[in-house]
């Protein structure tokens, strides 16, 4: 049964802020310099963890503001900010065009199709030279979960699923076509960095049980299917992940991808 959105902010707190999201912003960590910053907004905070992080490593000089992805969970990053006195503005809607010096934003949840689009208006809130940042799980991943699916796909008769098996493969951006993305925004400049993240998991049965997994990642590659084949593909899935590995863990890799640029003065 799918989960509310009160639900799946809890989920993603408890669970996909550690498990997933930190893969990503350990990365930007390294590459991202809060020297001289004047205001910072972090686009699809989700319930606020990094962006209370960066709080605290910036200037007092530096405002910080998140703008988080519905209801649930700004009201988790508001009791956050409270709980800690921290002075980070948590918001709802849209953002003035030119605004902030620096823009950070979280893509590892952005469908393939429309990243290009998330991107673009990432740009848009920077202020002309103004440093953004965007994390994004790149091409080479999931590579393990996907060729097991287009296997489990095929053995159900689920032969036109196939396709979307490999669609999977082939929607997920590569680091030329991620700078190609940001350069349409308008920036310029451009870097890449990413490390090879990777995820284990017991057996199938840990790996069917992970919120990540059931929650966040398999309801968008499953979304052509109904309720009943979805439950035939998870349960065929766990079985041939014990079958492949048997007494071994099953482990997969994210290319955990940072796009950094600077907002080109005549865009």
């Amino acid at each position: 049964m799918p989960k509310t959105e009160r639900e799946l902010a809890f989920l993603r707190d408890l669970y996909i802020n550690e498990d997933w999201t930190k893969r990503f912003t350990d990365l930007l960590d390294e590459h991202l310099d809060l020297k001289d910053v004047e205001n910072l907004i972090y686009l699809n905070a989700g319930t606020g963890h990094h962006c209370l992080e960066i709080r605290e490593k910036a200037g007092e000089k530096t405002a910080i503001f998140g703008q988080c992805n519905d209801p649930e969970m700004l009201s988790i990053a508001r009791d956050k900010a409270l709980a800690t006195k921290s002075d980070v503005e948590f918001s709802i809607g849209p953002i003035e065009s030119n605004a902030f010096d620096t823009v950070v934003a979280d893509a590892t949840f952005i469908r393939p199709d429309e990243l290009e689009e998330f991107i673009s208006e990432t740009v848009r809130v920077a202020e002309p030279g103004g440093e953004v940042a965007v994390m994004i799980p790149a091409a080479g991943s999931f590579g393990e979960i996907f060729s097991l699916l287009w296997e489990v796909l095929f053995n159900l008769g689920l032969g036109e699923h196939g396709a979307a098996a490999e669609k999977m493969i082939t929607e997920l951006p590569s680091a030329g076509r991620i700078k190609e993305f940001g350069e349409n925004a308008g920036l310029v400049n451009i870097r890449t960095v990413a490390s090879n993240e990777v995820f284990e998991y017991e057996n199938g049965e840990a790996f069917n049980s992970s919120p990540l997994l059931t929650e966040f990642l398999m309801p968008e590659w499953l979304k052509t299917l109904d309720e009943n084949e979805k439950e035939q593909v998870s349960e065929k899935l766990a079985q041939l992940i014990d079958a492949e590995d048997g007494d071994l863990t099953f482990r997969f890799s994210v290319k955990a991808t940072l796009l950094m640029g600077e907002k080109s003065y005549s865009h």
